[in-house]
């Protein structure tokens, strides 16, 4: 009986222990609050926006994305629109982006969302919207939207924070005067074991067609770049940790 008491006790502080160190990763994919820029912070059903009035684009786009909600198959939105969220004075319209010669690119993808109906229609607000180079966005940044899909089939989930880069010197289109990226980032992190790897993935708002491994970089590169501070609920050893190195051997990057 006593061999079997200590056992239990055994067991009991095991777990014990395991819960204590288990990492919290609930909102893990939101950014720090910024404050050398404009920002409305909104939440939509299948991703929250960091929204810049001053540039009609986001700061950046963060969500979860499951396995379950890629097997989603709610049909793709037809028609971008205003967030209703944004004060109509904010925002950029539809008319901005015509004859523009620049997409109306998709920061959280409506691939990605079609696992709800209200998900795929918001995705279609022009919040989640930057203007971006046609060949850019199908081509290797679309690659890289896949490769995202592909990796919370095989981890169960993922989190991903994405937005533009917008230099100094920015030009603008429409007569809202939304402000044209001069790139887009992208920062992943996956759980694997009770294990955290994060990887960040900077293109330049061009035409390329160079492998998807001469874009990545670790997130304290991309922190640099951008200016934003990401998964800042991890704890300090942790986050320092991930974020100045990137594990090949965790991310299928393709070439």
């Amino acid at each position: 009986m006593k061999k079997l008491f200590y056992l239990l006790i055994g067991i009991f502080i095991s777990l014990s222990s395991c819960a204590q160190n288990k990492i919290n990763l609930d909102n893990v994919e939101i950014p720090a609050r910024l404050t050398d820029r404009t920002e409305r912070v909104i939440t939509h059903r299948g991703y929250t926006v960091s929204y810049n009035a001053d540039w009609k684009i986001p700061n950046w786009v963060a969500y979860e994305l499951t396995d379950v909600e890629v097997g989603g198959e709610e049909p793709r939105a037809k028609q971008f629109v205003p967030d209703p969220m944004v004060p109509k004075y904010e925002s950029a319209t539809t008319e901005d982006y015509k004859n523009s010669g620049w997409d109306r690119g998709h920061m959280a993808p409506a691939a990605d969302m079609k696992w709800h109906p209200q998900a795929m229609r918001e995705s279609f607000y022009l919040s989640n919207v930057c203007p971006q180079n046609h060949n850019l966005n199908g081509g290797v940044w679309k690659d890289l939207e896949e490769q995202v899909r592909d990796l919370a089939l095989q981890k169960g989930h993922i989190y991903v924070v994405c937005g533009p880069i917008v230099p100094e010197d920015y030009v603008t289109i429409g007569q809202n005067n939304v402000v044209i990226p001069s790139a887009f980032f992208k920062v992943l992190l996956q759980e694997d074991n009770g294990n955290i790897y994060t990887i960040g993935f900077v293109y330049e708002n061009i035409a390329g067609h160079r492998p998807m491994s001469t874009y990545a970089m670790t997130v304290d590169e991309v922190e640099e770049i951008t200016g934003i501070d990401f998964f800042p609920s991890l704890p300090d050893e942790i986050e320092n940790s991930t974020e100045a190195e990137v594990d090949f051997t965790k991310w299928i990057i393709r070439h």
